[in-house]
């Protein structure tokens, strides 16, 4: 928890001042969490976060026009993500992944807004104070926005080229290379025709935010990647499996086909016919 708050105080997150008259103050609390891989495991530079917290906003209470205006965020979907994987099999260069750490605190907001002290890390010389916020919080309506309109100026800056159908695709050319950049909120996939391009990406990220290199991609977004020289291979074995156990299917007999080919089927003449519009 004391590591959270110095990181907040390096990203100069807050300032503690009196709440002014007419405002309120949006409540915190901790949230403890542990992140997990494709297996279910813990991740390894994530195992840590099992003595470790998350600070985050109570954005529920939140009030629109007041506390926030515009919340949309642009996020990859999934169809962006296997054009990508395609194109770079199809091309045949490797792709990478990196993760920003508390990405969110990087946000800038726009509104006015205060949030109550940390609970058990009141500043006892000023314990009527409150925080206003400088950048989003985890919680905050606005947060996701906040945190693509701070990454988009920053590639764009550099002279990256922004996707003019999906908004998440930065794209940045040099002499004959193509290097690209796909964003879902925190996570990032990339790759490049050169991989001098790619060493020079991770620094720059670097510079300016907190990141995890992740090395080689192998899971994103429920997707299992396996890149090897004869293309990229994509599974949802993890996702198959969560829902098998969800519904109690994870120790049933397998079957090719969940039908009986052996029984004919007859049409029930004393039945209504179908309408077939509806399954058009």
């Amino acid at each position: 928890m004391q590591e959270e708050l110095l990181h907040f105080k390096l990203q100069k997150v807050w300032i503690l001042v009196d709440l002014p008259k007419g405002k309120r103050a949006i409540g915190t609390k901790w949230i403890f969490r542990n992140k997990k891989d494709e297996r279910g495991i813990v991740t390894r530079n994530k195992a840590r976060l099992r003595n470790k917290a998350r600070l985050v906003a109570q954005g529920y209470t939140q009030e629109e026009c007041i506390d926030y205006d515009e919340v949309f965020a642009p996020v990859a979907r999934i169809k962006a993500i296997r054009l990508f994987l395609a194109y770079a099999s199809f091309i045949g260069f490797m792709v990478y992944q990196m993760d920003v750490k508390s990405a969110f605190l990087y946000g800038i907001i726009k509104e006015e807004v205060y949030v109550c002290q940390p609970p058990g890390f009141e500043d006892p010389d000023y314990p009527d104070k409150v925080y206003k916020v400088v950048k989003a919080l985890y919680g905050f309506h606005q947060a996701p926005r906040a945190w693509y309109e701070t990454l988009a100026k920053y590639l764009l800056d550099n002279r990256f080229q922004r996707g003019k159908i999906d908004q998440t695709l930065f794209i940045k050319k040099q002499k004959g290379d193509i290097l690209l950049v796909q964003v879902y909120v925190d996570d990032i996939i990339f790759g490049s025709t050169n991989k001098e391009l790619c060493t020079k990406f991770e620094k720059l990220m670097h510079d300016k935010f907190q990141m995890s290199s992740m090395g080689e991609l192998n899971f994103f977004l429920g997707l299992q990647v396996k890149q090897r020289k004869d293309g990229i291979f994509i599974s949802q074995d993890k996702y198959v499996v969560e829902i098998l156990r969800k519904f109690g299917f994870t120790n049933v007999r397998t079957a090719s086909t969940p039908m009986d080919i052996e029984k004919p089927l007859l049409k029930d003449s004393d039945g209504d016919d179908v309408d077939v519009h509806l399954y058009k």
